[in-house]
Order: C-alpha cells, then sequence, then structure tokens
C-alpha cells in the first residue's frame, strides 16, 4: 500500500487515495478522523482537497454520498453535474451496494442476522444525533460474522438503509457496539479510533459502463483488532470471501 504524502495542492495526500477513476466518477479511500464537508464547528474538511481530483476538468469532483468524519473507506465523488445526479438516484434508491467492517465490543450470538429498528433524531438541536424510536423512519442493517477473539467480533455490515449513524446506533441497540464509539457505544474519548471502516461500494452498470465493485484496504488503526479476531490480510478475506465465509 502506497503511502499518501500530501503535496501544496494536494493537503491530503488524496491523489495516492484514489482507488477507481472513470469519466463520471471518483472512489476515494477516505481517511478516518476528518468530516467530508463543512459543519458548525469548522476546521478542514475532506472538501477542501477535492480540487487536486479534477484531472484536467475544469471543475473539482463533488460528494456523491457522506461517511462520518471517523469512519475510513470507500467514499464515491461524481466528475460532473449529470454524474453527480445519476449517482444521487442510484444511492436513493438503494441500486448501490455498501458494505462495511466493524470491529465490535462483545458480539452476536449467532453468525448472520439483521437488525430492524426506526431511527429517529433524538432531538433538533442535535440533529446528526440518533436514537431507536418506533415513530422513527424504517432502518435495517445486515451483518455476518467474519472472526471472533476475546471479548470481540470482525462484523461485515450491510446498510439496506441510509440513516445517519445507521450501523452505529444499530450495533449498540443489539448489545454490540463499534469498538473506539464514544457516542453510541461509551468509549472513552481518549481510547481507539471507531473501528468502522466502509469495505467495499458496488455501483451497478451505467450505459455502457459495466457494473464495478471497489474495495478500500484497512485502515492501519483497525489492524491490530482484526488480527485478534483471525484476519490475516486481504489475500485471506478475499478467499473467504469467495467460499462464502
Amino acid at each position: 500500500m502506497p503511502a499518501h504524502t500530501p503535496a501544496p495542492n494536494d493537503p491530503f495526500g488524496l491523489l495516492s487515495r484514489v482507488l477507481y477513476r472513470d469519466d463520471d466518477v471518483i472512489v476515494l479511500d477516505k481517511p478516518a478522523g476528518i468530516a467530508v464537508h463543512k459543519g458548525p464547528k469548522g476546521g478542514p474538511v475532506l472538501e477542501d482537497g477535492f480540487a487536486a481530483l479534477a484531472f484536467g476538468r475544469p471543475d473539482r469532483p463533488a460528494l456523491a454520498h457522506r461517511l462520518d468524519k471517523d469512519t475510513s473507506g470507500c467514499l464515491v465523488l461524481g466528475r460532473h453535474r449529470a454524474a453527480l445526479a445519476a449517482l444521487g438516484h442510484l444511492f436513493a434508491t438503494g441500486a448501490v451496494d455498501k458494505t462495511y467492517w466493524a470491529v465490535v465490543r462483545g458480539g452476536p450470538p449467532d453468525d448472520t442476522g439483521s437488525i430492524d429498528a426506526p431511527l429517529a433524531k433524538r432531538d433538533e438541536r442535535r440533529g446528526w444525533f440518533m436514537i431507536v424510536d418506533p415513530r422513527g423512519q424504517p432502518s435495517r442493517t445486515g451483518w455476518r460474522v467474519l472472526g471472533r477473539g476475546p471479548g470481540v467480533a470482525w462484523l461485515e455490515l450491510t446498510p439496506f438503509t441510509g440513516r445517519t449513524h445507521q450501523l452505529r446506533v444499530h450495533s449498540a441497540h443489539a448489545g454490540f457496539p463499534i469498538l473506539g464509539d464514544p457516542i453510541y457505544g461509551r468509549a472513552p474519548a481518549n481510547g481507539p479510533r471507531l473501528h468502522l471502516h466502509a469495505r467495499a461500494i458496488t455501483m451497478p452498470a451505467r450505459g455502457r459502463r459495466a457494473a464495478v465493485t471497489v474495495t478500500a484496504p484497512v485502515p492501519e488503526h483497525m489492524r491490530a483488532a482484526l488480527a485478534v479476531c483471525g484476519y490475516r490480510g486481504d489475500a485471506d478475506a478475499a478467499r473467504a470471501a469467495e467460499l462464502g465465509g
């Protein structure tokens, strides 16, 4: 994996984080710990570096969806207005398949399952803070255990809906909060980083372009916990996926 070295016109080293590029789409390996867009608290955001990803176009790319500040992995950008509109439709209709990896505390007793729990904002003043609420929006997450270790488990998570913080809230609600989550998992603020990674994304065929699956490498901060659960590198993970376990 190449080093992500920043340059003056590429402050976040995004050029070395491009996982996929065509005429319409760029998929980035988003680093953990930086917000993708401006928020009320200000500070640097990933969008500030998108000018480095124009690749000869007059306009820089823009976000087709979002990832939480502390989530790493596959982030999709549209390279022009028509592409953004098309991608927006694909995400809104659930045509884009998203796969996340997480290390959780404890773990589910079974090897596969799903969580159906409606989600709502706790209050309008903290619009990003979500709770399970029977009056909320329908929300569903699928999960599969990929490995287990002492007190932790390595899960593949599939969001069938796209609510704010859905995977984090659902995991905590089900009794296995994501490692390093100080909001929903009650992890200490100075503890390990959030162990949630947007591992892969599959976009359907677009015009003459075939469907494509893009995979993001495991971030450094998750490697030790994954190894405890049996992860031995991406080659072993690929073979396990082919075998269905």
